[in-house]
């Protein structure tokens, strides 16, 4: 884990984006799929993560927040204690992998960089926090 202080100014870089659709690569919901969309229609499809993610995300986002993964509870109960509370994730590439940056403020500020994206997208949706995506990875509407 890597912690420092915010002092970086809001990114141009990136974009806020929603959860539109979340849900299985494969039929036996092994992998999971999120899509991402922009106030500007384009997408960001996300995918080659845990199918238990994705329905940790599902059930966030349709406001079942009664049972949350044991690290997840981790992560509230260390924020609690030291008063700090996520107010945004920022979803980059690094290398061939997705990486997320977790932006939290309280007594101080700090982000904490280079965590899987899939995990960050599910705190985001957990907490109901903006979502930010890299601008070079979002893409047009595909039609049906």
């Amino acid at each position: 884990m890597f912690i420092m202080k915010i002092d970086e100014p809001q990114d141009s870089d990136y974009v806020e984006t929603k959860i539109v659709h979340v849900g299985f690569v494969d039929p036996y919901g092994v992998e999971g799929l999120v899509v991402l969309r922009s106030d500007d229609e384009r997408e960001f499809h996300m995918r080659a993560f845990s199918g238990e993610v994705a329905r940790h995300i599902s059930n966030f986002v349709e406001g079942e927040r009664g049972a949350i993964p044991t690290i997840y509870n981790m992560i509230e109960e260390l924020s609690e204690v030291n008063e700090l509370v996520l107010v945004r994730i920022k979803v980059y590439e690094s290398g061939s992998v997705l990486r997320a940056n977790l932006y939290l403020t309280g007594k101080q500020e700090i982000v904490m960089r280079n965590y899987r994206a899939s995990d960050a997208i599910a705190l985001a949706s957990f907490y109901n926090v903006p979502i930010l995506v890299r601008k070079n990875l979002l893409k047009e509407k595909m039609e049906a």
